[in-house]
């Protein structure tokens, strides 16, 4: 697993905004787009002005400083659209554009107030659409933060109603102020609503941006997790058979999430069959002796250290390590490609193998040597069972080499006949005599020979004994001047292969790193100088290029994949063509290629979409102020919004219940429906769909319900205007009062617009309905259905066509239209890229949480859970992995007779079918260790029941046996290895080393009962293989307890194994046993008896290394007293 740097932030971490990187992505995925939209949008105005001007005006020449205005703002605008495409000069310089294009649309906005020929046709009600055109815009489409946007926009807002109130100076009062209140109303709306739109786009912007990076994390993660993968599944198993058990730990884990078992009876066996190999076996001679006096730490590195040694050797000579068995390691030359020199080879790599041990006996003193046999053959390889894989090999050539090597001579190479046939006269050899140290070999017949080292001809002239050591040297332990002398060889450790954080991207060239790493610095330039709020300091994801740690590397692989993102945002947004994930229809609207993710998206929960009726509320609120301010009350008017008022009222308590109604929900029935339907309303499309089209339907018929200029005005909006001056004309005319009238209604309009646009992630299309259903009703009463022209004037002073009302509202009605229309499609992209990203974010997580699943899976394969856990997580564990434990049980149980049935004939396709037998008996005797549960359950804990009643002193007795009774029966119980027909388990190494002394007498005891138990299971196992397969099998078992030493050893492949006097008195145990019965030894007896295990003596029996012991069977049939 990767180390944690600065993207790998938890859910809850604070993370930084002011991120160059986020800055970046925010300008990427939002404010280019929007900008390019927003120069689109006023390069059209500005056009559309230049052509209206040319076509209305009489006399170009009166209104010269519009039209220069308006062509240079119209010049800026396409000059800054161009520049808009060369990124990184317009990144860096995003404030001072937004600034230039607001202070053009300001001026534009002015100049057509100001015209020399209409300064006496000042009405306060001029060009308001045109600044809410502003300051929405300042908030939705600027690339500005919200503090700089509400300034902007504040100040936009309250330039107009001063300045237009200044230049009223002279009206009358009523006349005035009545509209400036209605204008700050429009205006303080439009600024709530697009601050509103700002924050929801930014918590949008973040979030996707989180889940962006989130989503780099796990690709990054995902392919560290995948060459961890594959470099375990090597340092477990050959490549040529990895992918298949690759592909069946990925079967067995979705049928486990699926909860499927097999159809097939038999389990899958991955076994092949290889010609003319050759099979060394090499034993180290005095290591037993030298072991019992070394620490756990000793041993562990010097076993490591020798075979490290061994397995390049191995390398050298192209042989492959097959297994490591206590002190015996053995290999193959010619797997899994066949070699013509197989027999060289191994003859070259036993030679080296002596040479080695040679070396450290002359350094050290310590009196160990290697004993090495070979023979040449064929072979069946590959791996059986289902728990703790090592790669194995079978076939009576393979029996043939491991006697060569027991009837081998110490520092001597073993061969027989056939593998000298293989070396031709590579080497010279004298007569070994094997048949006079092995009855094996005597009765098969087998000619062997010992081969002559060529070094020691070389060295025999000139040879020399080796030189005294020092006497400190001598008074150190054997193991200690051993374990310090072959420290010096370096040797790698286990699964130091999966610490190596190396970078994992692929798709970032040397050159392209360059050039982001560059990139990368200077946007941390550009947005320091872009506002007081960001560090002058570069942050860490930019300085850590500087980092050559593995931890820097790191950070290098997400900011260039984060580039890469950003750098296909800017070049591929799919607004209206076709990309990999999206289609478009008709040219505009936008949809996923995956039928399944259009529905996802289109369902899809809308959180906190209670604001968007509450911005609906509020702009209701605004309209009614807005024309109770302006317009003449009646009871049409009362009506018409009271009526909206109780609709958007009854939403609103919808959406709000579950707050508004939560402390009375549990004694009143109705309120609990109540916040359920309130809950249905963000996560259910057919509730909030028809809630959202009747408050949006509401804001856009009520804009204009009301609208009736041939109705008096009243006293309200028309007062007594003889004393007013020219600068602010009266409305008494008929024109006039129809002008203000029109005006403030399409105010409302562009408001109700407004409204439905604050629905960021409602439907697209919903909206652009709703939008293009309302233009068209508004152009058709604006312009179809009012008694009377009101652009009108005298022929000899004509108006200036930005003071004509009519243009102005289809203008406005079309601007605001095309606008938000854009806006909604961009944001409906947004929406979806969002979607699209979660989306992938969760299949990758998914896909990391089946490689961490597999990973995990293949490391228990090779070691026990608590010793996977030294070696995986966040960080790995560099150190040895070793402990020493007080009381282990030992149990090995062998299938003797499968020697007699194994046989390779054509029937049997050479052995492959007796392998499969085995692999059905392992793999069963794998099962036992997973599915099997007390039985006697009830019965147990009712026993235990009555027996903590009757003496409270067994009470903590009782709470061992209930706490295992929760448990599988043997869980406790490790499988070790199978050797051959041999499996060997173990059970006590789950205790934490160093507390077994906390651990009462019984829990200890309980170990040991417990491994007669499953020596019983797999006995009853194998009584139902021997129905099935109509064979005889028997087991024969041996088990002791005692300490043992526990370790990893290996780098090339690392295997889990214990060591001590008390697995070779329990191997002794099992190799003298009796077919069908359990042998144990004397103090095994004793505590088995105290259980309530009935053990019949034996008698003495001669066991090699430790004389004659006194052993005992186990009855089978007891049970717990």
């Amino acid at each position: 697993m990767p180390a944690k740097g600065k993207y790998f932030f938890s859910e809850n971490e604070d993370c930084k905004v002011t991120d160059p990187l986020y800055e970046k992505y925010r300008y990427a995925s939002q404010q280019h787009p929007l900008l390019l939209f927003l120069l689109f949008i006023v390069v059209l105005y500005c056009a559309t002005l230049v052509v209206v001007f040319a076509c209305k005006e009489v006399l170009p020449g009166e209104h010269l400083a519009f039209i220069i205005t308006v062509s240079v703002a119209l010049l800026i605008f396409i000059v800054m659209y161009v520049l808009a495409y060369i990124e990184s000069f317009f990144w860096c310089r995003l404030k001072l554009f937004a600034v230039v294009i607001w202070v053009c649309l300001l001026a534009i906005g002015y100049v057509s107030i100001f015209d020399k020929r209409s300064t006496s046709q000042l009405a306060a009600w001029e060009q308001v659409p045109f600044f809410l055109f502003i300051i929405f815009t300042t908030y939705t489409m600027l690339p500005l933060g919200m503090r700089d946007a509400v300034i902007i926009s504040s100040v936009s807002a309250l330039s107009h109603v001063v300045i237009l109130s200044i230049a009223g100076e002279g009206s009358d009062k009523m006349s005035l102020l009545n509209p400036v209140i209605a204008n700050a109303l429009i205006f303080l709306c439009g600024n709530l609503m697009g601050a509103f739109h700002k924050h929801q786009m930014q918590d949008a912007s973040w979030d996707l941006y989180r889940y962006t990076l989130k989503s780099i994390q796990v690709q990054m993660k995902l392919k560290i997790e995948k060459r961890q993968q594959e470099s375990l599944l090597l340092s477990i198993l050959p490549a040529h058979i990895s992918m298949g058990m690759k592909l069946a730990i990925i079967e067995r884990l979705k049928e486990t999430n699926d909860r499927k078992k097999h159809d097939n009876n038999f389990h899958s066996l991955y076994v092949k069959r290889h010609q003319n190999v050759s099979i060394l076996y090499a034993d180290i001679v005095g290591f037993t002796r030298l072991a019992s006096d070394c620490s756990p730490k000793e041993l562990v590195v010097m076993l490591n250290e020798l075979f490290g040694k061994f397995d390049q050797i191995a390398k050298e000579n192209e042989c492959m390590r097959i297994k490591i068995l206590g002190d015996c390691y053995y290999c193959v030359s010619g797997l899994p490609v066949s070699l013509p020199v197989h027999a060289k080879n191994c003859v070259k790599m036993g030679l080296d193998m002596c040479e080695a041990i040679k070396q450290v006996r002359e350094a050290t003193g310590v009196d160990i040597n290697m004993r090495v046999g070979i023979h040449s053959g064929n072979v069946l390889c590959g791996v059986i069972g289902l728990r703790k894989w090592q790669y194995d090999v079978w076939s009576h050539d393979v029996s043939l080499a491991n006697r060569m090597e027991s009837a081998g001579v110490p520092g001597r190479v073993h061969i027989t006949e056939a593998t000298l046939n293989h070396l031709g006269k590579a080497y010279e050899v004298e007569d070994g005599n094997g048949h006079l140290r092995d009855p094996y070999l005597e009765a098969m017949n087998i000619k062997t020979y010992l081969v002559i080292d060529p070094r020691s001809k070389q060295r025999a002239p000139n040879h020399r004994p080796p030189p005294t050591r020092a006497p400190d040297g001598l008074k150190m332990r054997a193991s200690v001047r051993m374990s310090r002398y072959l420290e010096s060889w370096g040797a790698a450790r286990p699964f130091a292969h999966l610490n190596h954080r190396e970078s994992v991207s692929s798709e970032a060239s040397a050159p392209n790193r360059r050039h982001r790493k560059i990139f990368l610095l200077f946007l941390c330039a550009c947005v320091s100088l872009q506002g007081p709020r960001q560090d002058a300091v570069c942050p860490p994801s930019v300085a850590n290029y500087k980092n050559t740690s593995q931890k820097g590397r790191m950070e290098e692989d997400i900011n260039d994949k984060m580039m890469s993102t950003i750098e296909g945002l800017s070049s591929a947004k799919p607004r209206c063509g076709k990309t990999e994930d999206f289609r478009g229809l008709c040219g505009f609207l936008l949809f996923f290629v995956e039928m399944g993710l259009e529905k996802e998206y289109r369902t899809i929960a809308i959180p906190k979409l209670r604001g968007y009726f509450a911005c609906a509320s509020v702009v209701l609120l605004c309209m009614f102020l807005v024309q109770i301010t302006i317009m003449p009350q009646n009871a049409q008017f009362g009506i018409s919004f009271g009526i909206v008022a109780i609709i958007m009222g009854l939403i609103l308590c919808v959406c709000f219940a579950d707050d508004c109604w939560r402390c009375c929900s549990k004694r009143w029935a109705p309120a609990r429906h109540l916040r359920r339907l309130s809950h249905k309303v963000e996560t259910l499309p057919f509730v909030r769909l028809p809630l959202a089209v009747i408050a949006i339907g509401s804001l856009l018929i009520i804009a204009v319900f009301n609208l009736s200029v041939d109705q008096p005005t009243g006293n309200h909006t028309v007062p007594d205007t003889e004393n007013s001056t020219n600068k602010m004309p009266t409305v008494d005319s008929t024109e006039e009062r129809t002008a203000l009238i029109v005006s403030y209604y399409t105010y409302c309009c562009l408001l109700g617009f407004i409204a439905c646009s604050v629905f960021l992630r409602m439907s697209f299309e919903l909206k652009l309905m709703l939008l293009s259903g309302a233009v068209v009703g508004y152009f058709i009463v604006f312009n179809m259905c009012l008694p009377l022209r009101i652009s009108s004037g005298n022929s000899t002073d004509p108006r200036f066509f930005m003071k004509d009302t009519q243009i102005t509202t289809n203008l406005y009605l079309a601007l605001f239209y095309i606008t938000l229309v854009l806006l909604s499609k961009q944001i409906d992209y947004y929406c979806r890229l969002d979607c699209l990203q979660k989306n992938k974010f969760k299949k990758e997580h998914e896909e990391f949480e089946t490689m961490e699943n597999v990973n995990r899976l293949l490391l228990e394969n090779v070691l026990p859970a608590h010793v996977a856990a030294h070696f995986i997580g966040d960080k790995l564990n560099e150190d040895w992995y070793h402990q020493s434990y007080d009381c282990v049980c030992v149990l090995f149980a062998s299938v003797p007779d499968f020697k007699v049935f194994y046989t390779e004939c054509d029937v049997n396709k050479e052995g492959l079918e007796c392998l499969r037998l085995l692999n059905e008996i392992i793999a069963d005797f794998d099962e036992v260790l997973r599915g099997a549960y007390f039985s006697l359950l009830y019965d147990a804990q009712e026993n235990l029941t009555s027996i903590k009643s009757a003496n409270s002193e067994l009470s903590s007795s009782s709470s061992l046996f209930q706490q295992l009774l929760l448990k599988p029966k043997f869980s406790g119980v490790e499988k070790i290895k199978t050797i051959g027909s041999t499996y060997m388990a173990a059970s006590g190494l789950c205790v934490t080393p160093g507390q077994e002394n906390n651990l009462d007498q019984e829990r200890q005891h309980a170990q040991i009962g417990i491994m007669v138990e499953f020596a019983v299971a797999l006995m009853t196992k194998l009584d139902g293989i021997n129905r099935h397969s109509f064979n005889n099998f028997r087991l024969r078992v041996g088990i002791n307890h005692g300490p043992v030493i526990a370790g990893v050893i290996g780098a090339r492949k690392p295997q889990y194994d214990i060591w001590g006097n008390t697995v070779n008195v329990a191997s002794r145990m099992e190799s003298t046993g009796e077919m069908g019965k359990i042998q144990v030894t004397e103090e095994t007896c004793r505590i088995l008896e105290s259980l309530g295990y009935a053990c019949e003596c034996r008698g003495l029996i001669n066991v090699k290394g430790k004389g004659e012991l006194t052993t005992y069977f186990v009855c089978k049939h007891s049970d717990f007293c």
